[in-house]
């Protein structure tokens, strides 16, 4: 029998230098699994937001078109429209020296603004609500 002799593992090797860098691949990371309760709750949070926000923004709509057509405050409709959005666009008078100056012809930025930040705030919160979400947000 041959006997065996024992190598010291003291010696040193060298690695070759990559002179390329090495191609990665993306990862893709999983998503915590949600159940179908958590999305449809994510998703029917999501409408309703939705459906608010839509509302508030038609309603600040029809506000600058009536503005800037110059309707007439005394008309039931007209007086409606401005009361009820009064309170959405009443903190963004101050932006630009505003004058209520209903039923004369002006054009109304504070409610463009209004409408801008009112749309931007629902699509943060729409983002907000459907984080965890499977499906992207319509």
């Amino acid at each position: 029998m041959a006997a065996y002799r024992e190598v010291p593992t003291t010696e040193t090797v060298e690695r070759p230098v990559a002179t390329e860098p090495i191609a990665t691949e993306p990862v893709e990371r999983e998503r915590p699994a949600t159940t179908e309760k958590q999305e449809y709750g994510m998703n029917l949070a999501a409408r309703i937001i939705s459906f608010v926000g839509g509302v508030i923004l038609a309603l600040l709509a029809v506000r600058f078109l009536l503005i800037l057509l110059g309707a007439n405050p005394a008309n039931g409709f007209a007086n409606f429209i401005y009361s009820v959005s009064h309170p959405l666009v009443s903190p963004f008078f101050g932006l630009f020296n505003y004058e209520q100056t209903l039923g004369t012809k002006h054009f109304e930025i504070a409610t463009l603004v209004a409408m801008l930040v009112y749309g931007l705030v629902m699509a943060l919160l729409i983002r907000l609500v459907t984080l965890g979400s499977r499906r992207r947000a319509a």
